[in-house]
């Protein structure tokens, strides 16, 4: 790794807390909650603290974004703390290993021992993420699949990261090449390791008997192509798929307008609630 990018990473990492500033007026239900108690999950990779929010039999596993250099899952308490009020499930917003510290697989392998984890404990759980969280949570449902751990009801994949091997388009836009080259080169180093299924989902060669997927896009995001794929691949492969696309906004698709996100985090709350009711 070359020093330049192990300290942008390491800069990017400590000054989440402040530089990572979205959603706070998205917050339509879920502010009456008390703060989210902590637990100790333990994965292969050494024990996880994850918060936990609400009360139920069901549960919700989110997996935050920040590109696998960020680890800051307060950055979605929002999400959090809606999906738990408006769906009744208990939201489980893991604080897994990111670079440079650690590098794949580390958070996807901690993001799936610690879903399987929470399913043990629940009638039903789903997973979902945003962004590189969105890219986490398809490769947890591939691994419960092949491991044969979980069946989740729901994947949610919010803006998601899918792959990491294919060249990156150029193009303006939040999620710039220079980012992407970032990620890769720091959390992703062993080339050869980036075709993997749970590093890009969108390259998977089986996406049979998976859960079904609601999937998020966004009109000018740079990300929306591998979204609209990875949607079609599910459907070829017998998978139920729900695609919401919300046009003529980039990445942070729910800040750019507060008035029609929370018509699609209804419909997220909507469709989510119905999967865990089984």
């Amino acid at each position: 790794m070359r020093i330049t990018d192990r300290l942008q990473a390491m800069a990017m990492h400590a000054t989440a807390r402040w530089t990572v500033r979205y959603g706070e007026q998205l917050r339509f239900a879920g502010s009456e909650l008390p703060p989210p108690s902590v637990v100790r999950v333990p994965t292969r990779h050494g024990p996880v603290p994850v918060h936990v929010y609400g009360e139920g039999r069901t549960a919700h596993v989110h997996l935050h974004g920040g590109a696998w250099l960020m680890r800051y899952p307060q950055m979605d308490d929002w999400w959090c703390r809606y999906l738990a009020a408006t769906t009744g499930a208990v939201v489980h917003n893991v604080d897994f290993r990111t670079g440079p510290y650690v590098a794949y697989p580390v958070a996807q392998e901690q993001a799936h021992d610690v879903a399987a984890w929470v399913a043990q404990r629940f009638d039903r759980t789903s997973v979902g993420g945003f962004s590189s969280g969105g890219g986490t949570a398809a490769a947890v449902a591939l691994m419960a699949r092949d491991r044969g751990s979980f069946t989740p009801a729901l994947q949610v994949l919010g803006i998601p990261a899918l792959d990491m091997a294919s060249e990156v388009p150029a193009g303006a836009g939040m999620i710039s090449p220079s980012l992407r080259g970032l990620v890769r080169r720091v959390y992703f180093p062993d080339v050869e390791r980036r075709r993997e299924p749970y590093a890009s989902p969108l390259l998977a060669p089986d996406l049979t008997g998976l859960p079904p997927a609601l999937v998020l896009t966004a009109g000018r995001d740079t990300l929306r192509p591998d979204g609209v794929a990875y949607a079609r691949r599910l459907r070829e492969a017998g998978v139920e798929v729900w695609h919401h696309d919300t046009p003529g906004v980039d990445h942070y698709f729910l800040t750019e307008d507060p008035v029609r996100a929370r018509d699609t985090m209804a419909q997220v709350a909507d469709r989510l609630r119905a999967a865990l009711a089984g």
